[in-house]
């Protein structure tokens, strides 16, 4: 069987503003989403970036080259409509944050995560007033359940586009703390992403990388900085 895939049936994509925000047009006709809603985001330049998107469509369309769209679709059409569930879902990662679990050995490693990730424990701890526990190896610990409920409605407060960068940042890196720190403009999306894989690149240094594994990094890398990007682009700016 051929692939089928949508052809490009309008000339321009551009950006209106409406009462909701902002949403992209294709020759005068609102773009929906797979659940035929209207594509309305919060911030122009995030609509921009879909129109743009849009626009550099040739004769078919690729969704795949449309991750704006996509974060867009997923923000209106999964997150909006149970955006509880999942801001609970990125809060309990809280209890099995990353940065608590530490390596054994050797001492090399552990002072890199020590470097690494306990800055960002003291910053939840002073941000936040959560102070979460480390434990070495795979023993699991009980963090507090006051630390742990100070973390969840950090998470809470968020819109449903911001959410839907934060699922990635958090999902991505397996870590809470690192995930709202880059949020918050504590780290880069690129600190972030390289503080979540001390150990991963720990052990590249001591047996090499392996090609086919380099690439998948390479595509969570781009994943995560994206989730920074739709993140920002989903904060409206206060006015002046």
């Amino acid at each position: 069987m051929s692939s089928w895939a949508p052809k490009r049936f309008w000339t321009d994509a551009e950006v209106l503003a409406c009462g909701e925000g902002y949403e992209v047009q294709l020759d005068g006709r609102s773009v929906k989403t797979p659940l035929k809603t209207r594509l309305v985001v919060p911030t122009e330049a995030f609509a921009q970036k879909i129109a743009a998107e849009w626009q550099a469509q040739e004769e078919l369309i690729d969704p795949k080259t449309m991750p704006f769209t996509r974060a867009a679709n997923a923000a209106l059409d999964k997150v909006t409509v149970q955006r509880v569930e999942v801001a609970d879902m990125l809060a309990a990662y809280g209890g099995t944050d990353l940065l608590c679990y530490r390596a054994t050995d050797p001492e090399g490693l552990r002072m890199r995560q020590a470097a690494g990730w306990d800055p960002l424990l003291d910053w939840a701890s002073e941000t936040y007033g959560a102070r979460l526990q480390v434990t070495a190896g795979i023993v699991p610990v009980d963090q507090s359940p006051e630390a742990l409920a100070r973390l969840s409605a950090a998470v809470h407060s968020y819109a449903p586009f911001a959410l839907t960068g934060l699922h990635d940042l958090i999902a991505i890196s397996g870590s809470l703390v690192l995930g709202l720190a880059v949020a918050r403009g504590r780290l880069t999306a690129e600190e972030g992403f390289d503080l979540s894989r001390i150990d991963e690149n720990w052990q590249i240094e001591q047996w090499g990388e392996d090609e086919e594994e380099a690439e998948l990094v390479s595509l969570k890398r781009t994943d995560y900085l994206r989730a920074k990007e739709i993140f920002d682009l989903s904060q409206r700016q206060p006015d002046a």
